[in-house]
């Protein structure tokens, strides 16, 4: 059993909650807005707890779900409260009709996420290639992750398993923009047929 934290009180949070209890693992929800995060932790159930916003995560995997334009604000924040943990930002940085990223190559999310962490924080990404809906399903499925080191990306590599889904490990923070493209190539299959049960894969 592991505990993690989670920074969001959205759906995606819920979804990475619900998933996560649901695998008899420990969650504490962190928002600003503590209505809110007291309605997420109910909606995820088990026992999730709602932490001060700010303060020290209990986890040592946290997940950062929220808006990419709020991310680098957000852990500048936290500041060294992130210090020596994991931290997964579930981001995309769409433009404005979701037909391409906001951001540059070396310059994703992660990247300027990271530049900001404290020392020992291991940036990541995952999620942001799994629609909610499909998160929330619990079936089996692949999750595409990138960043930190190896050590880091081994145990998100074993949390995902431990959620029922196949880690798919893309490499460090050189991948991470790929990734939110990626997220724009299952956006336009999504749109185009596909719908949004579609999820992305590797064989």
């Amino acid at each position: 059993m592991t505990t993690i934290s989670i920074i969001g009180t959205g759906n995606m949070a819920t979804a990475i909650g619900a998933r996560a209890v649901a695998h008899g693992h420990t969650v504490e929800i962190m928002g600003r807005n503590s209505v809110k995060a007291q309605a997420a932790a109910a909606e995820i159930g088990a026992g999730a707890t709602v932490g001060e916003y700010g303060a020290k995560p209990a986890g040592d995997i946290v997940f950062l779900a929220a808006l990419y334009a709020s991310a680098v604000d957000i852990v500048k924040h936290y500041g060294d409260a992130l210090a020596g943990k994991i931290l997964i930002e579930t981001t995309n940085p769409f433009n404005e009709d979701a037909s391409g990223v906001v951001t540059t190559p070396g310059n994703s999310v992660t990247d300027q996420i990271a530049a900001v962490a404290p020392e020992g924080t291991q940036v990541l990404k995952a999620f942001n290639t799994v629609f909610r809906d499909v998160l929330a399903a619990d079936q089996p499925l692949d999750v595409f992750f990138a960043g930190g080191d190896e050590v880091a990306r081994a145990q998100v590599a074993k949390f995902l398993e431990s959620l029922g889904m196949r880690p798919l490990d893309a490499g460090g923070l050189e991948t991470t923009h790929a990734l939110e493209w990626a997220a724009i190539l299952l956006m336009g299959l999504a749109r185009n047929g596909g719908g949004f049960g579609v999820a992305l894969g590797a064989k």
